[in-house]
């Protein structure tokens, strides 16, 4: 009597092989969404960082540490003054006032823009952190946001639309 060789078959190996693909099918979504989901939530925490740092930049402003000209808005003229920096103008020798200790880069820059490596952080880590972002001035329209002489606002670039619907340009 013959004894029966030990391991799998060929029909075996394919139901296992078969087996994982339908699990790796069936869990790339859920990855993908949880994925988008944590870029969601960095984009709104880099949005909020850079938002209060316009504000305060702005309220100094406004109090007369900052110098502005007639006419000017008392917003940063660039996005690089708030981690660069500006003189206190009521204490001369007194350092400068920094409102960021860096400033982040769109999570979302290149996403969504058309494929291949330049989608994904490869171009934004070689992108300045302030070119990633879109700007606002503060003369232009909210639905129509137009860079100027000053940063009152800033948007993400990505044209794509957010799990709940909303698109990235409109948070």
């Amino acid at each position: 009597m013959r004894q029966a060789a030990g391991g799998f078959t060929y029909i075996e190996m394919l139901v296992a092989l078969a087996l994982v693909a339908l699990i790796g099918a069936l869990v790339a979504p859920t990855v993908r969404k949880v994925q988008q989901r944590s870029d969601e939530q960095a984009l709104r925490a880099a949005l909020r960082e850079i938002r209060t740092a316009i504000d305060a930049y702005k309220k100094a402003s406004d109090e007369g540490r900052v110098r502005k000209g007639v006419g000017e808005s008392g917003y940063p003229p660039r996005l690089v003054d708030l981690v660069n920096g500006v003189p206190d103008a009521r204490k001369p020798d007194a350092p400068r006032l920094v409102f960021l200790r860096r400033l982040p880069a769109d999570p979302l820059f290149r996403r969504g823009f058309g494929g291949g490596e330049d989608s994904q952080e490869g171009l934004a880590g070689r992108v300045s952190p302030d070119r990633t972002w879109g700007l606002r001035s503060y003369g232009s329209p909210p639905e129509a946001p137009v860079a100027g002489g000053d940063v009152f606002d800033v948007y993400s670039q990505n044209p794509g639309v957010a799990l709940d619907g909303s698109r990235y340009r409109d948070w």
